[in-house]
C-alpha cells in the first residue's frame, strides 16, 4: 500500500464515514480492485486530500459537477457526506442554482430532488 493510498483511505473515511467505506471494501473484487485503488489514490489521496480549498467547498463543487454532468448516482452519497464536510443545505442549494444557469434547469431540478430526499432521510430540513 502506498502513502497516497493510505492518505486517500483516511480522507475517504473522514468524508464518507467508516460504514460506507467498510461496505465498499467488503464488496471489492479482483475485477474492480484496480479501479478502487485508482479512486482511492487519485480522488481521495490527491484531490480531496489537498488543503488548497476546504472540504465544504469540495462538497459543493462535487455535487454541482455530478449534477451538471448528469451523474446523479453519487449525489446522495455526497449529500450524506456534507454532515462531515460542513456544507449546509443552503450551500448545496446555491451550488445547484449555478448548475441550473450554466448546465441546465432539468439537471439542477433532479439533483435538488435527490438532495432534498437525502437531507430528509438524514433528518435535516433543507
Amino acid at each position: 500500500m502506498t502513502d497516497r493510498h493510505a492518505q486517500g483511505m483516511a480522507v475517504r473515511r473522514s468524508v464518507l464515514g467508516d460504514d460506507h467505506v467498510d461496505r465498499a471494501e467488503a464488496n471489492r473484487t479482483e475485477f474492480d480492485s484496480a479501479f478502487q485503488n485508482l479512486i482511492t489514490e487519485s480522488a481521495w489521496g490527491t484531490v480531496w486530500a489537498s488543503d488548497a480549498i476546504s472540504r465544504r467547498e469540495r462538497s459543493m463543487l462535487t455535487i454541482a459537477l455530478l449534477a451538471a454532468t448528469g451523474n446523479f448516482e453519487e449525489i446522495a452519497m455526497h449529500v450524506r457526506a456534507t454532515a462531515r464536510t460542513g456544507a449546509s443545505p443552503q450551500d448545496i442549494a446555491e451550488a445547484l442554482q449555478h448548475v441550473a444557469i450554466y448546465s441546465g434547469v432539468p439537471r439542477a431540478n433532479h439533483a435538488l430532488k435527490i438532495a432534498r430526499e437525502t437531507f430528509a432521510e438524514m433528518g435535516i430540513a433543507p
